[in-house]
């Protein structure tokens, strides 16, 4: 035992010590690591040669300039990343974000779970991520345009279908990876349709991919609440966030029987105890562009809160939807104290260490974002099928399929969790899980 976590300890300091001042990369690869102390005890084979030394080292990690001009004829200079993290089960898999926020550690953290989160849904896909500091809030469609065909020129060297398949995330929608897609068939010549995901029903995209990430949360809140006797009807939802994530665990958390109470974005929060309003939310975020306080100004029973924290509204389940870290600990002692029995992290790692702490010591059933938010690489992968065979699938047969998945993300992170001696404890099953299946399939292609 003592071995082994010195071992873990080691790897741990040695990531630190070869990634300096990546804190989110850190955080991440420390909450794998400290669950994986059981899983080596048994699978001594992944100790030498050191898989987990080597699943925390990327395969390659690209870094380029992205010039472009905006519409007042102004050069403008941003940074592009694409970390191709892990390709041991199948091509590089995982979306690309916008956002002034956006650094190599960001890129990174984001890949490492990718990699987990990708093993998870059973599919041949491996793990990585990209994206810009580039705000694209505030730009004009030109000046998008511009941007996005100015940063494909660089990655289009980078990608394929069987090589790395992007995807959106934050800041890249629609519209951009239109933009991404129509200068990658420009440079290369070839309308390789599985090069991306996330396109438009008319041009090779796949139906459920816009709603798949939040209602495949919604999907694991309700598998984490069956397997303790419960059901999602009558459960009072909070839902951080009111992008696309957020707007659709909405839906599918109302439609199962839930009333959400409350969403939020950067300036606040919104409280609505009859239930949100979801296609106001769709006219206010989607058409408008607005801010969530006009909601409050619409609906006369709702009121905003400015600041704060939307966890100081009492609810049963919590999906936090919105960004890494947003959900620390003493947010995390409120919704325990206010009695919410299940959290589903919507968003790429949205809870702080502390606040995981919390809730397992309280006994709430938590669902890790590599588990609980796998829903839209999962269908991104059924989006890649559909491409492969020339077909497109209909609404209901892409829903059934991901709703399969998710179940049976759910089962394998419960039973692996059994398997280690921590029942319920999903962080640690789906840790298991994701790490042997690509350890597995590592050692299996030699010294990768």
């Amino acid at each position: 035992m003592s071995d082994i976590h010195a071992l873990i300890g080691g790897m741990y300091d040695d990531v630190v010590r070869r990634n300096p001042g990546e804190t989110e990369f850190h955080q991440a690869v420390r909450e794998v690591v400290e669950s994986l102390v059981p899983v080596l005890e048994r699978h001594p084979e992944h100790l030498d040669p050191n898989a987990f030394e080597r699943i925390c080292e990327p395969e390659r990690q690209i870094i380029f300039r992205v010039p472009w001009q905006d519409d007042e004829g102004r050069w403008r200079l941003n940074r592009g990343f694409r970390v191709e993290f892990n390709s041991a089960l199948g091509p590089f898999k995982g979306g690309l974000r916008f956002h002034p926020s956006v650094y190599l550690g960001i890129v990174k953290f984001l890949g490492f779970e990718q990699v987990f989160k990708n093993a998870l849904t059973g599919m041949p896909l491996g793990g990585g991520k990209g994206g810009s500091d580039f705000d694209p809030k505030g730009r004009s469609p030109d000046e998008v345009m511009r941007f996005c065909q100015s940063f494909m020129t660089e990655l289009y060297r980078h990608i394929g279908e069987y090589t790395d398949v992007p995807a959106g995330d934050i800041g890249v929608g629609g519209r951009e990876i239109g933009y991404l897609f129509g200068q990658y068939k420009r440079i290369t010549n070839r309308h390789e349709s599985g090069v991306l995901t996330g396109k438009g029903l008319g041009w090779g995209g796949a139906v459920v991919r816009t709603e798949a990430t939040g209602y495949g949360a919604a999907y694991f809140t309700e598998e984490m609440l069956l397997s303790r006797g419960r059901s999602m009807g009558g459960q009072t939802a909070v839902v951080s966030g009111s992008g696309n994530v957020a707007i659709y665990a909405i839906q599918k958390l109302t439609q199962m029987g839930a009333t959400v109470v409350a969403c939020s974005d950067s300036d606040g929060y919104v409280v609505d105890e009859r239930g949100i309003d979801l296609e106001l939310v769709r006219e206010i975020k989607e058409s408008g562009r607005g801010r969530i306080s006009e909601y409050a100004d619409r609906v006369s029973h709702a009121h905003h809160v400015s600041g704060g924290s939307v966890w100081d509204v009492a609810c049963t389940v919590a999906i936090p939807s919105a960004t890494e870290n947003e959900l620390d600990g003493r947010a995390a002692t409120t919704l325990v104290r206010n009695g919410c029995i299940a959290v589903a992290e919507g968003a790429n790692m949205p809870s702080t260490r502390d606040a995981v702490k919390v809730f397992t010591e309280a006994g709430t059933a938590f669902g890790p974002g590599k588990a609980a938010n796998a829903g839209g690489v999962a269908t991104s992968a059924l989006e890649m099928q559909q491409n492969a065979a020339r077909d497109s699938w209909t609404f209901d047969r892409t829903e059934r399929r991901l709703h399969e998945i998710m179940r049976d993300i759910h089962a394998s992170c419960f039973e692996a969790a059994q398997e280690y001696g921590e029942p319920g404890n999903l962080v640690l099953g789906a840790n298991a899980v994701g790490f042997l299946r690509v350890a597995d399939a590592m050692n299996a292609q030699g010294l990768v």
